[in-house]
């Protein structure tokens, strides 16, 4: 690499890692990430979950993807839709999910188990009724379901879209490995490989629709701001990278027009060619704590485990 070059990747890299840390910084959340040595917390170092995990294009695209899915999920969504304040702070929603997505994946034991208390706790206090007369409940094993399948598919493909090739028997291993999360939540029937996602999703269509409530959050999202340089810029870019991802008739259901597509091909191809920035940018995160934690080189994150 000629010096040049090195000296514009060094000033990217740079670039990404505060745009990163603005947007999500590190340590608000009071998980202890570093201590007791050795505790592999519930994945790992040799889970595929921790390798998905460490890539942020792959999971912030991911996750934003995920929200797309659950929104079209009338009582899934309605917790989010009578019970926060997603309207005045989505940028704090968005993080709370971050923390508990990072601290359930790479955390010590017994952080693991509190954060898993806590939110089981927040799920009984959240109830309601849908304007057409039905009840919902955030604790309801098959809306838990729901919310967790949309994200591990969201993460999933997201790190394959953009980071890396995932071979299917690593796929299918990470659905299978994750799942524990779900349950321990109080979700059932999980589904465990791809094909078992596949074919859940197939199951899931006939109750999905995009309603006005639906219409309502997908509006804030897409004009959610960040806290970072070119908000508006970097907002659209994982937006239209992480809608990318969605499954077909989830595109369709949605409503996605024609130019909103072609807008996310061009910012997949974006997020895959910077990817790789973001791997050196972050190199000291959450994941590499952890593994240094447990005894292990980080760089064992970049190869799948046999």
């Amino acid at each position: 690499m000629s010096l040049l070059s090195e000296r514009v990747s060094s000033a990217a890299t740079a670039q990404i890692r505060r745009w990163v840390l603005d947007a999500f910084p590190r340590d608000h959340s009071g998980v202890a990430y570093d201590a007791p040595a050795g505790d592999p917390g519930w994945f790992g170092p040799d889970s595929v979950t921790w390798r998905i995990h460490s890539e942020f294009p792959g999971m912030l695209a991911g996750g934003l993807c995920a929200l797309m899915l659950q929104l079209l999920h009338p009582r899934a969504l309605a917790g989010v839709y009578d019970h926060s304040n997603f309207r005045e702070d989505l940028v704090g929603r968005l993080r709370r999910t971050t923390s508990f997505v990072a601290g359930t994946s790479y955390a010590p034991v017994a952080e693991v188990e509190t954060l898993i208390e806590r939110v089981r706790r927040i799920h009984t206090q959240v109830a309601g009724v849908l304007p057409d007369g039905r009840h919902y409940r955030a604790d309801a094993p098959e809306l838990l379901t729901w919310v967790h399948v949309t994200e591990a598919y969201g993460f999933l493909e997201g790190c394959r879209r953009y980071c890396r090739e995932i071979p299917a028997a690593i796929a299918d291993r990470y659905y299978d490995e994750y799942r524990r999360v779900a349950e321990a939540l109080g979700a059932r029937e999980v589904p465990a490989s791809q094909a078992q996602v596949q074919a859940y999703f197939a199951q899931q269509q006939s109750q999905l629709r995009m309603d006005d409530r639906s219409r309502e959050v997908l509006e804030v999202l897409s004009e959610v701001r960040l806290p970072v340089p070119l908000p508006g810029v970097s907002r659209d870019l994982f937006l239209s990278a992480g809608a990318a991802l969605l499954p077909e008739w989830a595109t369709q259901l949605l409503g996605r027009s024609r130019g909103q597509q072609l807008q996310s091909i061009v910012a997949a191809r974006v997020l895959r060619s910077v990817a790789p920035l973001f791997r050196i940018a972050l190199s000291d995160g959450i994941s590499t704590r952890a593994c240094r934690r447990v005894g292990a080189d980080p760089a064992l994150l970049l190869r799948w485990p046999e």
